[in-house]
């Protein structure tokens, strides 16, 4: 069968939420991918952010085919192996107090959202408490976490949403002082702005607000979701700032491609808030998500991923800097780790460079604000990024 009967019979079946690029992907190993028709392709996306350990890691194939053979599913009425092992390494790298897993990073801010409001209720016995969330943030399209997104275009067509949220200008601390309430539970923002167009939260605004969250009883929730497990050199980009979160989000390289998310909490928020009945899910830290979340703690620590992240993320910011250098319409570059974006000068589309890039065998992203986004799988070597540094200089 063809490629295009391919897409024609999905374009058939699916509901158009994506404007997919035509290529249909059959296959991949390390940091590389294969279509149907043979066609290889440098993956500096590695699925928004998901496969970390890149395609067809043996070892992280064998630890989900054990599982397999083992056990599946059950529910939460009952303990499994995974679930304590997955629960325990996430704590250990994080240094927090509690988890709970879900199946997504949307439904992780989703709980985050409700033990927020659950720690508020039970401190002061009222209802009606408020979220500070941050403009051009992006956490999710379920309407909890819609809510909090400061993007209008992403919110309009499904009001009303939410109530009780704010917007605050990120890495603006007085912006954020001036929404800040006697109703306020909690400031929600990502460590490092991933959709809004890689924006890293600046040292002092990030203490600034941790601060505030002290000095006022409320909480501090760090989305780590796209910038959290290993994507910055440290298990988690805020572990660099010299903060605490009393709740995080993770996802995406959580499961390395087997759907997981988690939201974790510090000893404050785990003593008050959420009680058995407050919340709950189906496949949430089911013993397949579980084994795969263990294994991918396992395998980053017998890799040193981090380690290697840190000595390969200069190398990749030193040629994106000399790109940048030899094409007047490429403006900036900024972020952390291997979490990178490049400014696009208006009037010249990110979407026709990123198909280009594709002609040329890379699959690069974009970010809000006409900016490439870079987010290779953490394995990359110094040979690939050359490699991608000279497909994308064809495609400019």
């Amino acid at each position: 069968m063809n490629e295009q009967t391919y897409i024609d019979r999905a374009e058939q079946a699916l509901l158009h939420t994506y404007n997919r690029f035509p290529v249909v992907l059959e296959k991949g190993k390390g940091a590389w991918l294969e279509d149907v028709n043979g066609k290889q392709y440098l993956d500096f996306g590695a699925g928004i952010g998901v496969c970390a350990l890149g395609y067809g890691d043996p070892d992280f194939e064998e630890a989900l085919k054990n599982q397999i053979s083992r056990l599946l599913h059950t529910s939460n009425l009952y303990y499994t192996v995974p679930l304590a092992e997955a629960a325990e390494k996430l704590l250990n790298a994080s240094g927090l107090s509690r988890v709970f897993f879900t199946n997504s990073g949307t439904e992780a801010v989703e709980g985050a959202i409700k033990a927020a409001r659950k720690y508020a209720f039970l401190k002061d016995g009222q209802t009606g408490h408020e979220i500070v969330a941050m403009r051009q943030s992006f956490h999710g399209r379920s309407v909890g976490a819609l809510s909090v997104t400061g993007n209008e275009h992403y919110q309009e067509p499904f009001r009303p949403l939410m109530g009780g949220v704010r917007f605050a200008g990120f890495n603006d601390l007085d912006s954020v002082k001036e929404q800040i309430n006697d109703k306020t539970c909690a400031i929600l923002l990502e460590t490092v702005q991933g959709e809004g167009g890689i924006f890293p939260a600046r040292p002092e605004f990030l203490k600034g607000i941790q601060a505030l969250c002290e000095k006022k009883d409320i909480l501090l929730i760090l989305d780590e979701i796209q910038c959290g497990m290993g994507r910055t050199g440290s298990w988690f980009a805020w572990q660099q700032y010299g903060v605490k979160p009393d709740l995080m989000t993770c996802a995406k390289a959580l499961g390395c491609g087997i759907p997981v998310g988690a939201f974790v909490l510090g000893e404050k928020a785990a003593r008050r808030s959420l009680e058995p009945g407050d919340h709950g899910t189906t496949y949430g830290g089911n013993p397949f998500a579980c084994a795969a979340v263990s294994a991918v703690f396992d395998l980053f620590e017998e890799r040193e991923l981090l380690s290697h992240v840190r000595e390969v993320t200069p190398y990749l910011e030193q040629k994106l800097d000399a790109l940048i250098e030899r094409h007047g319409f490429l403006k900036e570059r900024r972020g952390r780790g291997l979490m990178q974006g490049v400014q696009v000068e208006d009037g010249r589309p990110v979407g026709k460079i990123l198909q280009r890039a594709l002609e040329n065998g890379l699959i690069l992203l974009s970010a809000e604000g006409n900016v490439l986004r870079f987010l290779p799988p953490l394995i990359i070597t110094e040979e690939e990024i050359d490699e991608m540094i000279r497909r994308l200089e064809a495609s400019l």
